[in-house]
């Protein structure tokens, strides 16, 4: 009896132990040893680059070239030009009257002129001066119409001359005979152009033909002013 008890015992031993055993092992290999590498790391891409080699160097990108350097900009000679002149100024004119006779007369003249070309305008103008004939006062007056050539220069000086027909009157009427003839114009002269050149200082000199008292009269005229250019 004894001996049976003892031989059930360890045959229910043995079989309670095996399962326990074969667990034990499942366990035993699913558990991660010391040395391998889990499944996440191994698929981390940290892992991808091993440690101990160096990290190979990013392609050179090419060279840019290089910039062209800048062209330094000049200006040559670059002037604004107007299409019109409107000139007011001071007028001396010496009459040649008959031979021997001459008469110093002191006025003012007008001008206005339209530019049709850089070089080329058609000019208008005015000149009345007070002056004395014998035994009285008068005044004598121009006006004509013709063309003017300007050469514009860079340091803001204009050249320029014209020519003008037109007619002359004088007034009361002298003892030498008529008060109005036909008269030709013509002359030179230059502006003194401002900063912006709408302002200009004007200087002229004219040679006046007229033909009054049935001789004719060839007398000078010198003026300056103030143009406005626009």
């Amino acid at each position: 009896m004894k001996h049976s008890a003892i031989l059930l015992g360890t045959i229910l031993f043995a079989a309670f132990s095996t399962p326990a055993q074969t667990s034990f092992a499942q366990v035993s290999l699913a558990a991660p040893s010391f040395g391998a590498t889990p499944a996440i790391a191994a698929s981390s891409p940290l892992n991808s680059v091993s440690l101990g080699e160096p990290f190979a160097p990013s392609p050179a990108l090419p060279a840019a070239a290089p910039l062209p350097e800048p062209v330094p900009q000049t200006v040559q000679g670059v002037f604004e030009k107007y299409s019109y002149d409107a000139y007011l100024g001071y007028t001396f004119f010496r009459l040649y009257e008959v031979p021997g006779v001459q008469t110093n007369m002191n006025g003012f003249n007008g001008s206005f002129t339209y530019w049709y070309r850089d070089r080329l305008g058609i000019d208008g103008e005015v000149f009345a001066t007070y002056g004395s004939q014998p035994g009285q006062n008068s005044w004598q007056t121009t006006g004509g119409i013709g063309p003017r050539f300007r050469w514009i220069k860079p340091k803001g000086i204009d050249l320029w001359v014209h020519g003008l027909f037109g007619g002359s009157y004088i007034t009361p009427k002298t003892p030498y005979g008529g008060q109005g003839t036909v008269t030709g114009v013509v002359g030179a002269g230059f502006d003194l152009n401002g900063h912006h050149r709408h302002m200009a200082l004007r200087f002229a000199i004219d040679g006046v033909g007229t033909h009054y008292f049935g001789t004719f009269q060839f007398s000078p005229k010198v003026s300056a002013g103030i143009a406005y250019k626009f």
